[in-house]
């Protein structure tokens, strides 16, 4: 059954997306300073991130599977009042343990996004599936382009936990909203819960994520951080022997094995870790000394301000991508997507002398990744069952995280590496931020060829359902 209010259910679905995607850069202008705020060292600091990714990495998969199985509407607001409830609890934390454990809570919901675009599939009309989708899936950059300006401004204004506040009100806005606004899904895969496969994925995953997120800073050499990733594919390897004999699995590796599926999330890896650069790095560059020779000298505010732009390009570029999908096919879409996020990539490793060339070249990627992220869902959808979508659309979101959070590991990795001295302060050198550039650009290149070299088969279906609003209109 369709819902008789799909702009509305549009908009309060990508809007719940922006609201989880905020919650990714919630700390990151406070970090340097979370040290003192919290006496707390560092590297304990740094857990404030990597708990949060892990976190999403790890429960993104459980989140959809139980999406399919009992109702998509009800994991969902079950993912917005975690989300709150870890918003509350970080805005009365009395240590730094405390907040860490409240921003692994905010993490738990980063399946919202997943089963926002699943649900849309289910109850919205076949014209009006692929503009939500766009929206709701680069609602996750949207997000991080808005998300620094405005933490900036209150971390600059007012006491931190004035974010966590924020961010609490936010999430009981939209659970109150998804609550009288969308209807659940009629689908349902059925089977039991695989609570064996979702702790063996759980514990793959986070050895992985710890020993990328945490490499730089443990040494890529070190016996823990070698531990983790022998044990991962240890535990991994053992993971996919007992789902292939499972019938009804977390995961349905024979259907993620299609070349449509696998060869999608390979490009989604590729397509994450080309966007995150810019977001990544871009803000520094604004902020860096005049002196560096490439920095403009700005508050973090300002820097943020100044990038507001890539929001808005996702916002418009996302509809843009929904017709290009319709006309030419999804992979179409991922392929132009990607190109054009690679050659944002290219004019940034330039480092521009001017402002208006910075965000030029920066709103250049963000309609790149709008355009490659809107398409992503769609090809996944186009290749499983009805059924299994938010299972699909969640493992396809963990693909794209493994993408940014490579991104991190590296950039840190090359700031670090590459250095130079500026009034005593030892700070990237101007050649660290064009290798990560031109490692980004790479990799959206990479991205933009695999989608191209993906089996003809699969785009058949991209074709046939991205048409279906034509035909729709035309009956």
């Amino acid at each position: 059954m369709t819902s008789p209010r799909p702009a509305l259910v549009i908009t309060v679905l990508a809007s719940c997306g922006l609201a989880v995607s905020l919650m990714q850069t919630l700390v990151v202008p406070l970090l340097p300073q979370f040290p003192q705020l919290l006496s707390a060292s560092p590297g304990t600091v740094a857990w404030l991130v990597t708990a949060t990714l892990v976190a999403a990495a790890v429960c993104a998969p459980v989140m959809g599977r139980l999406g399919d199985m009992y109702g998509k509407r009800r994991i969902l607001l079950a993912g917005l009042g975690i989300v709150t409830a870890g918003s509350v609890l970080g805005a009365v934390a009395p240590n730094v343990g405390v907040l860490i454990a409240a921003r692994a809570l905010q993490g738990v919901a980063m399946g919202v996004i997943a089963l926002g675009i699943s649900v849309m599939r289910d109850v919205l009309p076949p014209e009006r599936v692929g503009s939500g989708i766009a929206l709701m899936s680069s609602s996750l950059g949207i997000g991080g382009a808005v998300g620094l300006p405005l933490t900036g401004i209150v971390a600059q204004q007012a006491s931190w936990r004035w974010l966590f506040v924020g961010a609490a009100v936010l999430g009981a806005v939209q659970f109150v909203l998804v609550l009288l606004v969308v209807r659940e899904s009629p689908l349902r895969s059925g089977g039991r819960f695989d609570l064996l496969g979702a702790l063996g994925l759980s514990a793959a995953l986070v050895c992985l994520l710890l020993a990328i997120s945490k490499g730089n800073e443990w040494g890529w050499g070190s016996a823990l951080v070698l531990g983790l990733l022998g044990t991962a594919a240890v535990v991994f390897a053992l993971w996919v022997a007992w789902e292939l004999r499972l019938r009804r699995p977390l995961v349905d590796l024979r259907v993620s094995a299609r070349p449509s599926v696998l060869w999608t999330n390979v490009a989604s890896i590729a397509v994450g870790f080309g966007m995150f650069a810019s977001f990544l790095v871009t803000t520094q560059i604004l902020q860096a000394p005049r002196a560096t020779g490439y920095g403009f000298g700005m508050s973090l505010v300002a820097a943020g301000v100044a990038l507001l732009p890539i929001g808005g390009a996702m916002t418009i570029f996302s509809p843009v991508s929904a017709r290009v999908s319709r006309r030419r096919g999804a992979r179409t879409t991922l392929v132009l997507g990607a190109t054009i996020l690679a050659l944002g990539n290219v004019l940034m490793a330039t480092l521009p002398g001017s402002l208006p060339l910075i965000v030029a070249a920066c709103t250049t990627t963000a309609i790149g990744a709008a355009l490659a992220y809107s398409a992503i869902p769609l090809l996944i959808m186009d290749s499983v069952p009805r059924a299994e979508t938010a299972a699909a659309n969640s493992l396809n979101t963990l693909m794209r995280m493994l993408g940014t959070s490579s991104c991190s590991s590296f950039v840190a990795a090359i700031a670090t590496g590459l250095t130079t001295t500026v009034a005593g302060r030892l700070l990237p050198a101007a050649g660290a931020y064009t290798v990560i550039y031109l490692a980004a650009a790479a990799a959206a290149a990479l991205g933009a060829t695999i989608a191209a070299l993906t089996p003809r088969a699969a785009v058949a279906a991209s074709l046939r359902v991205a048409a279906e609003p034509s035909t729709a209109q035309a009956a």
